[in-house]
């Protein structure tokens, strides 16, 4: 396996300094991550075309790219990999043709063959597909025997409209997954957010899908403010600082989700991911030094033995949320990613609207919010 990382900023493009010198013919694979402008006019498309010709091509808006150990803006981070002995298989839909995520996230996962599928890697839309529905249907058809992780697309702060595009086909409300086939692929998975928790676990009693309703019995906005003190007042942006963990009915399963909206009449708050009824819930608060200290984690869950050997390629993609709080201290959790992996591993990835990963030691497979989640590529 080779590959390298390059940057599209101003017109100019640069290359990383650890990229493989790459066959421009035998690239299996390009990775573009870019401000939404910047993949709205293919002439960029046209570019990685001529310099990929042969190359499946997979392009995602962001709220940010992370291109090195650096995070930037109104660029394109992309990432081309040429495998050995790997196969891959594009599938791209678009969420207009279906009644609800969790059928387009069944049709994607039916686009493959499972012999010798050994990954799923998928991008979403990140303002029209409920990310929640979307892994539960690809769920439904995986049986969480395949490793799925990925993201939802991004929009800078906006959260207006985002663009996924396969090769040519870049629109809103595109999902494309990428199918991985072969014995020779080694995949690794790290998710973490580093959140503080805080006060006692409850129950929620009403909800519908990311809408919450009661915890406890209780008016569920009138509990969060309760809990937020001064913060309150600053809601809803202040809401970025104080996400909700959740523990899945059923399981030990925990994740964490971010408040999209509040209603004040109807007295709900509307979630990145769905909130379901008998949930358990505790509230968390930022903890600059923790969530930069997670991302590091995060890369160590990926490698199954001690860096010895790191990994040759990283998919980063980490919550816009961690984004604006971290604010001018931003890079500092792409560097513990760097440090974790010695400096020897090419960090391609984006700042996203929601985070899809398999939780550590399992394949089960659900979206995140607030979370540095990575993926590393090598083949043996």
């Amino acid at each position: 396996m080779k590959a390298a990382i390059q940057l599209l900023k101003e017109n100019r493009l640069s290359t990383g300094a650890l990229s493989d010198g790459l066959s421009s013919e035998k690239v299996q694979l390009v990775l573009g991550f870019g401000q939404k402008d910047l993949l709205a006019d293919k002439s960029k498309y046209r570019v990685l075309r001529e310099m990929y010709p042969g190359a499946a091509i997979l392009l995602c808006s962001t709220a940010g790219e992370i291109f090195d150990a650096r995070v930037l803006d109104d660029t394109l981070s992309i990432a081309a990999v040429e495998f050995e002995k790997t196969r891959v298989k594009p599938v791209c839909t678009n969420i207009a043709a279906y009644a609800n995520s969790f059928e387009a996230g069944k049709f994607l996962a039916s686009g493959f063959s499972t012999d010798e599928l050994c990954y799923l890697l998928v991008l979403s839309d990140g303002s029209l597909v409920n990310g929640s529905e979307l892994v539960r249907g690809i769920s439904e058809i995986t049986k969480n025997r395949i490793p799925v992780s990925g993201g939802l697309a991004g929009d800078a702060g906006n959260f207006t409209s985002t663009l996924v595009g396969l090769n040519d086909d870049i629109a809103s409300g595109n999902i494309v997954a990428i199918g991985f086939y072969g014995k020779a692929l080694k995949v690794g998975h790290g998710s973490m957010g580093g959140w503080d928790l805080f006060g006692p676990e409850k129950e929620v009693s009403k909800s519908s899908g990311n809408v919450l309703y009661e915890i406890d019995g209780k008016n569920a906005l009138d509990l969060y403010k309760t809990y937020l003190g001064k913060y309150s007042n600053e809601l809803p942006g202040s809401a970025l600082l104080f996400p909700l963990s959740v523990t899945l009915p059923g399981s030990d399963t925990t994740v964490v989700r971010t408040i999209l909206s509040i209603n004040e009449e109807e007295k709900t708050m509307t979630f990145a991911g769905d909130i379901p009824e008998h949930s358990q819930v505790r509230f968390m608060k930022a903890n600059f030094d923790r969530i930069v200290h997670a991302a590091g984690i995060a890369a160590k869950q990926t490698l199954a033995l001690p860096i010895d050997n790191p990994p040759k390629l990283a998919l980063l993609i980490s919550c816009v949320g961690r984004k604006l709080i971290l604010n001018n201290r931003i890079e500092e959790e792409v560097e513990a990613v760097n440090m974790a992996f010695q400096q020897k591993t090419l960090l391609t990835g984006f700042y996203s609207y929601g985070e899809i990963s398999t939780l550590p030691g399992v394949l089960k497979c659900e979206l995140h919010n607030q979370t540095m989640t990575i993926t590393t590529f090598d083949e043996a």
